[in-house]
Protein backbone atom coordinates (compact mmCIF):
# COMPACT_ATOMS: atom_id res chain seq x y z
CA UNK A 1 0.00 0.00 0.00
CA UNK A 2 2.86 2.38 0.81
CA UNK A 3 5.03 1.82 -2.26
CA UNK A 4 2.20 1.57 -4.78
CA UNK A 5 -0.09 4.22 -3.33
CA UNK A 6 -3.11 1.98 -2.73
CA UNK A 7 -5.94 3.74 -0.94
CA UNK A 8 -7.79 0.88 0.75
CA UNK A 9 -7.52 -2.69 1.96
CA UNK A 10 -10.10 -3.67 -0.63
CA UNK A 11 -7.84 -2.43 -3.42
CA UNK A 12 -4.85 -4.09 -1.76
CA UNK A 13 -6.49 -7.54 -1.74
CA UNK A 14 -7.70 -7.05 -5.30
CA UNK A 15 -4.18 -6.14 -6.47
CA UNK A 16 -2.56 -9.01 -4.57
CA UNK A 17 -5.00 -11.52 -6.00
CA UNK A 18 -4.16 -10.49 -9.59
CA UNK A 19 -0.39 -10.03 -9.20
CA UNK A 20 1.70 -13.19 -9.52
CA UNK A 21 4.62 -11.64 -7.63
CA UNK A 22 2.37 -10.76 -4.69
CA UNK A 23 0.91 -14.26 -4.59
CA UNK A 24 4.40 -15.75 -4.72
CA UNK A 25 5.62 -13.53 -1.89
CA UNK A 26 2.61 -14.28 0.30
CA UNK A 27 2.68 -18.00 -0.46
CA UNK A 28 -0.72 -18.32 -2.15
CA UNK A 29 -1.35 -20.49 -5.19
CA UNK A 30 -3.32 -19.21 -8.13
CA UNK A 31 -6.41 -21.12 -7.12
CA UNK A 32 -6.31 -20.10 -3.44
CA UNK A 33 -8.60 -17.30 -2.33
CA UNK A 34 -7.05 -14.43 -0.40
CA UNK A 35 -8.51 -13.26 2.92
CA UNK A 36 -11.36 -10.82 2.81
CA UNK A 37 -10.36 -7.17 2.92
CA UNK A 38 -12.36 -6.62 6.10
CA UNK A 39 -10.01 -9.05 7.85
CA UNK A 40 -7.12 -6.63 7.37
CA UNK A 41 -9.17 -3.72 8.69
CA UNK A 42 -10.23 -5.63 11.78
CA UNK A 43 -6.67 -6.79 12.42
CA UNK A 44 -5.36 -3.23 12.23
CA UNK A 45 -7.91 -2.07 14.77
CA UNK A 46 -7.22 -5.04 17.03
CA UNK A 47 -3.46 -4.50 17.02
CA UNK A 48 -3.81 -0.90 18.13
CA UNK A 49 -1.47 2.06 17.90
CA UNK A 50 1.14 0.52 20.22
CA UNK A 51 2.04 -2.23 17.74
CA UNK A 52 2.49 0.21 14.87
CA UNK A 53 4.54 2.50 17.09
CA UNK A 54 6.84 -0.42 17.95
CA UNK A 55 7.14 -1.21 14.24
CA UNK A 56 8.13 2.41 13.53
CA UNK A 57 10.66 2.36 16.37
CA UNK A 58 12.13 -0.92 15.08
CA UNK A 59 12.72 0.71 11.70
CA UNK A 60 14.42 3.67 13.41
CA UNK A 61 16.57 1.20 15.35
CA UNK A 62 17.66 -0.38 12.06
CA UNK A 63 18.62 3.06 10.77
CA UNK A 64 20.61 3.77 13.94
CA UNK A 65 22.44 0.45 13.62
CA UNK A 66 23.33 1.36 10.03
CA UNK A 67 24.84 4.67 11.17
CA UNK A 68 22.19 6.85 9.51
CA UNK A 69 21.28 8.86 12.65
CA UNK A 70 23.58 11.75 13.58
CA UNK A 71 21.68 13.08 16.60
CA UNK A 72 23.49 16.42 16.98
CA UNK A 73 20.79 18.58 15.40
CA UNK A 74 17.03 18.00 15.19
CA UNK A 75 14.46 19.64 12.93
CA UNK A 76 10.83 20.17 13.97
CA UNK A 77 7.88 20.88 11.71
CA UNK A 78 4.23 19.99 11.18
CA UNK A 79 1.89 19.88 8.22
CA UNK A 80 -1.87 20.08 8.01
CA UNK A 81 -3.65 17.13 6.40
CA UNK A 82 -7.28 17.09 5.36
CA UNK A 83 -9.49 14.57 7.14
CA UNK A 84 -11.79 12.09 5.45
CA UNK A 85 -14.86 14.11 6.40
CA UNK A 86 -16.79 17.02 4.92
CA UNK A 87 -17.44 20.36 6.57
CA UNK A 88 -21.16 19.71 6.09
CA UNK A 89 -20.93 17.05 8.81
CA UNK A 90 -20.07 19.66 11.47
CA UNK A 91 -22.84 20.19 14.02
CA UNK A 92 -22.95 21.98 17.39
CA UNK A 93 -21.78 19.80 20.24
CA UNK A 94 -24.38 18.65 22.74
CA UNK A 95 -22.79 20.35 25.71
CA UNK A 96 -22.75 23.63 23.80
CA UNK A 97 -26.45 23.36 22.97
CA UNK A 98 -27.31 22.45 26.56
CA UNK A 99 -25.15 25.26 27.89
CA UNK A 100 -26.84 27.87 25.71
CA UNK A 101 -30.24 26.53 26.73
CA UNK A 102 -29.38 26.79 30.43
CA UNK A 103 -27.97 30.28 29.96
CA UNK A 104 -31.24 31.33 28.32
CA UNK A 105 -33.26 29.91 31.23
CA UNK A 106 -30.94 31.09 34.02
CA UNK A 107 -29.17 34.24 32.83
CA UNK A 108 -25.91 35.20 34.59
CA UNK A 109 -26.48 37.07 37.84
CA UNK A 110 -29.78 35.39 38.65
CA UNK A 111 -30.50 33.77 42.00
CA UNK A 112 -30.41 30.33 40.36
CA UNK A 113 -26.66 30.74 39.74
CA UNK A 114 -25.89 31.22 43.40
CA UNK A 115 -24.51 27.97 44.78
CA UNK A 116 -24.99 27.23 48.49
CA UNK A 117 -22.00 26.68 50.68
CA UNK A 118 -21.28 22.99 51.12
CA UNK A 119 -19.93 21.69 54.40
CA UNK A 120 -17.44 18.85 54.85
CA UNK A 121 -20.25 16.29 55.15
CA UNK A 122 -21.77 17.18 51.79
CA UNK A 123 -24.62 19.29 53.28
CA UNK A 124 -25.05 23.03 53.61
CA UNK A 125 -22.69 24.85 55.90
CA UNK A 126 -23.92 26.08 59.24
CA UNK A 127 -26.33 28.96 58.81
CA UNK A 128 -26.93 28.25 55.12
CA UNK A 129 -30.34 26.62 55.50
CA UNK A 130 -31.53 23.02 55.19
CA UNK A 131 -29.03 20.29 54.21
CA UNK A 132 -28.78 19.03 50.65
CA UNK A 133 -30.88 16.05 49.60
CA UNK A 134 -29.15 12.69 50.12
CA UNK A 135 -29.11 12.07 46.36
CA UNK A 136 -26.60 14.89 45.80
CA UNK A 137 -23.10 13.42 45.67
CA UNK A 138 -20.05 15.69 46.13
CA UNK A 139 -17.86 16.08 43.06
CA UNK A 140 -14.92 13.62 43.12
CA UNK A 141 -11.45 15.10 43.25
CA UNK A 142 -10.60 13.50 39.90
CA UNK A 143 -13.37 15.50 38.23
CA UNK A 144 -12.86 18.72 40.15
CA UNK A 145 -11.56 21.70 38.17
CA UNK A 146 -7.78 22.13 38.25
CA UNK A 147 -6.44 24.53 40.88
CA UNK A 148 -5.04 27.91 40.01
CA UNK A 149 -1.49 27.95 38.69
CA UNK A 150 0.93 28.62 41.57
CA UNK A 151 3.80 31.03 41.39
CA UNK A 152 7.35 30.11 42.28
CA UNK A 153 9.19 33.35 43.01
CA UNK A 154 9.29 35.53 39.92
CA UNK A 155 8.37 32.59 37.70
CA UNK A 156 5.03 30.84 37.83
CA UNK A 157 4.21 27.35 36.62
CA UNK A 158 3.79 27.75 32.85
CA UNK A 159 1.54 24.82 32.05
CA UNK A 160 -1.60 23.36 33.57
CA UNK A 161 -2.01 19.58 34.00
CA UNK A 162 -2.25 18.06 30.52
CA UNK A 163 -3.04 14.77 28.88
CA UNK A 164 -0.35 12.42 27.69
CA UNK A 165 0.33 14.04 24.34
CA UNK A 166 2.32 11.14 22.90
CA UNK A 167 -0.17 8.50 24.00
CA UNK A 168 -3.47 10.23 23.23
CA UNK A 169 -2.22 12.59 20.53
CA UNK A 170 -4.03 15.61 21.94
CA UNK A 171 -4.13 18.05 24.81
CA UNK A 172 -6.90 18.17 27.36
CA UNK A 173 -10.01 19.41 25.48
CA UNK A 174 -11.17 21.15 28.68
CA UNK A 175 -7.91 23.08 29.16
CA UNK A 176 -8.39 26.78 29.95
CA UNK A 177 -8.20 29.26 27.12
CA UNK A 178 -5.91 32.24 26.95
CA UNK A 179 -7.11 35.80 26.87
CA UNK A 180 -9.15 36.43 23.74
CA UNK A 181 -8.71 32.85 22.49
CA UNK A 182 -11.50 30.67 21.17
CA UNK A 183 -11.55 26.91 20.63
CA UNK A 184 -13.99 25.94 17.89
CA UNK A 185 -13.63 22.23 18.64
CA UNK A 186 -15.31 22.81 22.02
CA UNK A 187 -18.37 24.26 20.29
CA UNK A 188 -18.71 22.24 17.08
CA UNK A 189 -17.71 18.77 15.98
CA UNK A 190 -18.04 16.43 13.02
CA UNK A 191 -20.45 13.52 13.06
CA UNK A 192 -18.29 11.64 10.55
CA UNK A 193 -14.94 12.12 12.30
CA UNK A 194 -15.38 13.52 15.83
CA UNK A 195 -11.61 13.91 16.38
CA UNK A 196 -11.06 16.10 13.31
CA UNK A 197 -11.25 19.86 13.87
CA UNK A 198 -11.90 22.87 11.68
CA UNK A 199 -8.79 24.48 10.26
CA UNK A 200 -7.36 26.15 7.18
CA UNK A 201 -4.79 24.46 4.99
CA UNK A 202 -1.44 26.06 4.28
CA UNK A 203 -1.71 28.82 1.71
CA UNK A 204 -5.24 29.86 2.67
CA UNK A 205 -8.40 28.57 1.13
CA UNK A 206 -11.69 27.43 2.64
CA UNK A 207 -12.04 25.94 6.10
CA UNK A 208 -11.76 22.14 6.17
CA UNK A 209 -11.69 19.34 8.72
CA UNK A 210 -8.26 17.96 9.36
CA UNK A 211 -5.33 16.97 11.52
CA UNK A 212 -1.70 17.95 11.96
CA UNK A 213 1.17 15.53 11.41
CA UNK A 214 4.34 16.35 13.36
CA UNK A 215 7.77 15.15 12.28
CA UNK A 216 11.08 15.27 14.13
CA UNK A 217 13.88 14.72 11.62
CA UNK A 218 17.58 14.10 12.18
CA UNK A 219 19.97 16.41 10.36
CA UNK A 220 22.06 13.49 9.09
CA UNK A 221 22.31 13.04 5.35
CA UNK A 222 19.75 10.23 5.38
CA UNK A 223 17.03 12.51 6.88
CA UNK A 224 15.67 9.84 9.23
CA UNK A 225 12.33 10.62 10.89
CA UNK A 226 12.88 10.00 14.61
CA UNK A 227 9.28 10.56 15.68
CA UNK A 228 5.89 11.03 14.03
CA UNK A 229 2.74 12.20 15.77
CA UNK A 230 -0.77 13.10 14.61
CA UNK A 231 -2.85 15.60 16.58
CA UNK A 232 -6.15 17.38 15.95
CA UNK A 233 -5.91 20.59 13.98
CA UNK A 234 -6.62 22.84 16.97
CA UNK A 235 -3.40 21.82 18.76
CA UNK A 236 -0.68 24.35 18.08
CA UNK A 237 2.55 23.12 16.50
CA UNK A 238 4.63 24.24 19.49
CA UNK A 239 2.61 22.31 22.07
CA UNK A 240 3.91 18.72 21.51
CA UNK A 241 7.49 19.78 20.74
CA UNK A 242 8.98 19.19 24.19
CA UNK A 243 7.22 15.83 24.54
CA UNK A 244 8.67 14.73 21.21
CA UNK A 245 12.14 15.96 22.13
CA UNK A 246 12.33 14.22 25.52
CA UNK A 247 10.94 11.00 24.06
CA UNK A 248 13.50 10.93 21.24
CA UNK A 249 16.33 12.02 23.50
CA UNK A 250 15.90 9.17 25.97
CA UNK A 251 14.51 6.55 23.57
CA UNK A 252 17.35 6.75 21.07
CA UNK A 253 20.03 7.95 23.51
CA UNK A 254 20.92 10.99 21.45
CA UNK A 255 22.22 14.25 22.89
CA UNK A 256 21.27 17.01 20.49
CA UNK A 257 23.10 20.30 20.62
CA UNK A 258 20.62 22.29 18.54
CA UNK A 259 16.85 22.24 17.94
CA UNK A 260 15.68 23.96 14.75
CA UNK A 261 12.15 25.10 13.90
CA UNK A 262 10.18 27.99 12.51
CA UNK A 263 8.82 30.94 14.47
CA UNK A 264 5.80 28.95 15.71
CA UNK A 265 8.12 26.90 17.92
CA UNK A 266 9.81 29.97 19.40
CA UNK A 267 7.62 30.22 22.49
CA UNK A 268 9.03 31.21 25.87
CA UNK A 269 8.22 27.78 27.33
CA UNK A 270 10.09 25.92 24.59
CA UNK A 271 13.09 28.25 24.65
CA UNK A 272 13.46 28.07 28.43
CA UNK A 273 13.23 24.27 28.49
CA UNK A 274 15.78 23.87 25.68
CA UNK A 275 18.29 26.34 27.07
CA UNK A 276 18.04 24.86 30.57
CA UNK A 277 18.78 21.44 29.05
CA UNK A 278 21.87 22.74 27.25
CA UNK A 279 20.28 22.67 23.78
CA UNK A 280 20.48 25.75 21.59
CA UNK A 281 17.07 26.97 20.45
CA UNK A 282 17.40 27.94 16.79
CA UNK A 283 14.01 29.60 16.33
CA UNK A 284 13.14 32.90 14.65
CA UNK A 285 11.50 35.36 17.03
CA UNK A 286 8.61 37.42 15.73
CA UNK A 287 7.96 40.80 17.32
CA UNK A 288 4.25 41.45 16.85
CA UNK A 289 4.14 44.60 18.95
CA UNK A 290 2.91 47.58 16.93
CA UNK A 291 3.11 45.63 13.69
CA UNK A 292 0.42 47.75 12.05
CA UNK A 293 1.20 50.96 13.95
CA UNK A 294 3.51 53.79 12.88
CA UNK A 295 4.80 54.16 16.49
CA UNK A 296 8.31 53.28 17.54
CA UNK A 297 8.83 49.51 17.98
CA UNK A 298 10.31 47.97 21.09
CA UNK A 299 13.68 47.57 19.38
CA UNK A 300 14.00 51.38 19.22
CA UNK A 301 14.14 51.59 23.03
CA UNK A 302 17.40 50.92 24.89
CA UNK A 303 17.21 48.86 28.07
CA UNK A 304 19.26 49.93 31.09
CA UNK A 305 19.83 46.81 33.20
CA UNK A 306 21.41 48.76 36.09
CA UNK A 307 18.32 50.96 36.55
CA UNK A 308 15.77 48.43 35.21
CA UNK A 309 14.39 51.06 32.86
CA UNK A 310 14.12 51.85 29.16
CA UNK A 311 15.26 54.95 27.30
CA UNK A 312 13.28 56.16 24.32
CA UNK A 313 14.96 57.52 21.15
CA UNK A 314 14.41 61.07 22.45
CA UNK A 315 16.19 60.38 25.75
CA UNK A 316 13.13 60.07 27.99
CA UNK A 317 13.13 57.27 30.62
CA UNK A 318 10.42 54.65 30.87
CA UNK A 319 10.32 53.28 34.41
CA UNK A 320 8.91 50.02 35.67
CA UNK A 321 5.42 50.36 37.11
CA UNK A 322 3.76 46.90 37.19
CA UNK A 323 4.15 43.15 36.64
CA UNK A 324 1.47 41.23 34.72
CA UNK A 325 2.03 37.79 36.24
CA UNK A 326 -0.58 36.03 34.12
CA UNK A 327 1.12 37.19 30.92
CA UNK A 328 4.63 37.11 32.44
CA UNK A 329 5.32 40.69 31.35
CA UNK A 330 6.83 43.71 33.08
CA UNK A 331 5.30 47.07 32.18
CA UNK A 332 7.29 50.26 31.70
CA UNK A 333 5.76 53.72 31.24
CA UNK A 334 7.07 57.17 30.48
CA UNK A 335 6.08 60.38 32.24
CA UNK A 336 2.89 61.71 30.54
CA UNK A 337 4.12 65.30 30.86
CA UNK A 338 7.39 64.45 29.17
CA UNK A 339 5.58 62.64 26.34
CA UNK A 340 3.21 65.57 25.78
CA UNK A 341 6.15 67.96 25.43
CA UNK A 342 8.13 65.61 23.17
CA UNK A 343 8.29 66.71 19.51
CA UNK A 344 8.11 63.07 18.35
CA UNK A 345 4.92 62.26 20.28
CA UNK A 346 2.83 61.86 17.12
CA UNK A 347 5.25 59.19 15.84
CA UNK A 348 5.45 57.41 19.21
CA UNK A 349 2.06 57.21 20.91
CA UNK A 350 -1.34 58.87 20.39
CA UNK A 351 -2.37 58.33 24.05
CA UNK A 352 -2.41 60.85 26.85
CA UNK A 353 -0.92 58.60 29.55
CA UNK A 354 2.57 58.36 28.07
CA UNK A 355 4.24 55.60 26.10
CA UNK A 356 3.87 52.07 27.54
CA UNK A 357 6.03 49.07 26.62
CA UNK A 358 6.30 45.55 28.04
CA UNK A 359 9.27 43.28 28.63
CA UNK A 360 9.11 39.55 29.23
CA UNK A 361 10.12 38.20 32.61
CA UNK A 362 12.37 35.79 30.72
CA UNK A 363 13.90 38.31 28.37
CA UNK A 364 17.37 36.96 29.14
CA UNK A 365 16.49 33.71 27.37
CA UNK A 366 15.12 35.62 24.38
CA UNK A 367 18.24 37.77 24.17
CA UNK A 368 20.33 34.62 24.09
CA UNK A 369 18.29 33.29 21.16
CA UNK A 370 18.59 36.62 19.34
CA UNK A 371 22.35 36.37 19.69
CA UNK A 372 22.25 33.04 17.82
CA UNK A 373 20.69 34.74 14.81
CA UNK A 374 24.00 36.41 13.92
CA UNK A 375 26.00 33.17 13.92
CA UNK A 376 26.81 31.24 10.79
CA UNK A 377 25.59 27.95 12.29
CA UNK A 378 22.11 29.43 12.78
CA UNK A 379 21.96 30.68 9.18
CA UNK A 380 23.13 27.29 7.91
CA UNK A 381 20.51 25.50 10.01
CA UNK A 382 17.72 27.71 8.66
CA UNK A 383 18.78 27.03 5.07
CA UNK A 384 19.10 23.33 5.80
CA UNK A 385 15.66 23.12 7.35
CA UNK A 386 13.94 24.35 4.18
CA UNK A 387 15.33 21.41 2.16
CA UNK A 388 15.55 18.79 4.91
CA UNK A 389 12.14 18.37 6.51
CA UNK A 390 9.60 20.14 4.32
CA UNK A 391 10.26 17.89 1.26
CA UNK A 392 9.46 14.89 3.45
CA UNK A 393 5.91 16.17 3.84
CA UNK A 394 5.66 16.71 0.11
CA UNK A 395 6.94 13.18 -0.52
CA UNK A 396 4.39 11.71 1.90
CA UNK A 397 1.49 13.66 0.40
CA UNK A 398 2.33 13.29 -3.27
CA UNK A 399 3.54 9.68 -3.39
CA UNK A 400 2.35 7.88 -0.26
CA UNK A 401 -1.27 8.86 0.22
CA UNK A 402 -1.01 11.31 3.10
CA UNK A 403 -3.36 13.76 1.37
CA UNK A 404 -5.98 13.34 2.61
CA UNK A 405 -6.12 10.76 5.38
CA UNK A 406 -8.11 7.72 4.32
CA UNK A 407 -8.97 6.60 7.87
CA UNK A 408 -11.12 8.32 10.47
CA UNK A 409 -10.48 8.84 14.15
CA UNK A 410 -7.36 10.00 15.93
CA UNK A 411 -6.01 6.52 16.66
CA UNK A 412 -6.42 5.33 13.08
CA UNK A 413 -4.94 8.56 11.74
CA UNK A 414 -1.96 8.12 14.07
CA UNK A 415 -1.51 4.59 12.73
CA UNK A 416 -1.54 5.90 9.17
CA UNK A 417 1.03 8.59 10.01
CA UNK A 418 3.33 6.06 11.71
CA UNK A 419 3.18 3.67 8.74
CA UNK A 420 3.94 6.47 6.29
CA UNK A 421 6.91 7.69 8.33
CA UNK A 422 8.17 4.12 8.76
CA UNK A 423 7.98 3.57 5.01
CA UNK A 424 9.95 6.74 4.33
CA UNK A 425 12.65 5.58 6.74
CA UNK A 426 12.69 2.12 5.16
CA UNK A 427 13.41 3.58 1.74
CA UNK A 428 16.46 5.40 3.06
CA UNK A 429 17.64 2.36 5.02
CA UNK A 430 17.37 0.14 1.91
CA UNK A 431 19.31 2.68 -0.15
CA UNK A 432 22.10 2.71 2.43
CA UNK A 433 22.28 -1.02 3.15
CA UNK A 434 21.18 -2.50 -0.18
CA UNK A 435 18.18 -4.61 -1.02
CA UNK A 436 20.09 -7.86 -0.65
CA UNK A 437 19.45 -11.16 -2.41
CA UNK A 438 15.78 -11.90 -2.81
CA UNK A 439 14.54 -15.34 -1.88
CA UNK A 440 11.26 -17.17 -1.94
CA UNK A 441 9.54 -16.68 1.42
CA UNK A 442 7.95 -20.17 1.40
CA UNK A 443 10.48 -22.24 -0.48
CA UNK A 444 11.82 -22.52 -4.00
CA UNK A 445 9.73 -21.58 -7.00
CA UNK A 446 10.22 -24.91 -8.78
CA UNK A 447 9.37 -28.26 -7.25
CA UNK A 448 12.51 -30.22 -6.32
CA UNK A 449 13.27 -33.38 -8.22
CA UNK A 450 11.33 -36.36 -6.93
CA UNK A 451 8.70 -34.24 -5.17
CA UNK A 452 5.19 -35.67 -5.35
CA UNK A 453 2.60 -33.24 -6.61
CA UNK A 454 -0.82 -33.11 -5.00
CA UNK A 455 -3.36 -35.53 -6.38
CA UNK A 456 -6.07 -32.90 -6.83
CA UNK A 457 -5.26 -30.40 -9.50
CA UNK A 458 -7.25 -27.28 -10.25
CA UNK A 459 -9.40 -27.35 -13.31
CA UNK A 460 -7.87 -24.11 -14.55
CA UNK A 461 -4.60 -23.26 -12.90
CA UNK A 462 -0.89 -22.72 -13.29
CA UNK A 463 1.71 -25.31 -14.23
CA UNK A 464 3.17 -27.26 -11.31
CA UNK A 465 6.30 -25.13 -11.05
CA UNK A 466 4.22 -22.05 -10.16
CA UNK A 467 2.40 -23.74 -7.30
CA UNK A 468 3.58 -22.56 -3.89
CA UNK A 469 5.31 -24.86 -1.47
CA UNK A 470 2.33 -24.83 0.86
CA UNK A 471 0.07 -26.05 -1.97
CA UNK A 472 2.42 -28.94 -2.64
Amino acid sequence: MFFEGLRSERKLVETASLNLAHRWYLGYALDEPLPDHSTLSKLRQRLGVAVFRRFFEHVVELCRAAGLVWGQELFFDATRVRANAAVASVVPRLQRVVGEHLEAIFPPGSDADAEPAVGPEGGRAAGAGAPLPPTVVPLPLALAPPPALPRTGRRRVLEAPRWEVLERGRLDPARPLGAGARRLSAERGSRTDPDATLMRLAGGGPTVLGYQTHYMVDRGRARIILHALATPGDVRESQPMLDLLWRVRFRWRVRPKRAVGDSKYGTVENIMALEDAGIRAYFPLVNTEHRDSPSYPLAAFAYDAARDAYWCPQGQPLRRYRVAWERELVGYAADPAGCDACPAKAACTPGTTGRHIHRSLHEAYLDRVRAYHATESYKTAMRKRAVWIEPLFGEAKQWHGLRPFRLRGLRKVTTESLLTAAGQNLKRWLVATGWGRRHAPYGALAAPLGAQLPRRRPTIGPPPMLLSASAR
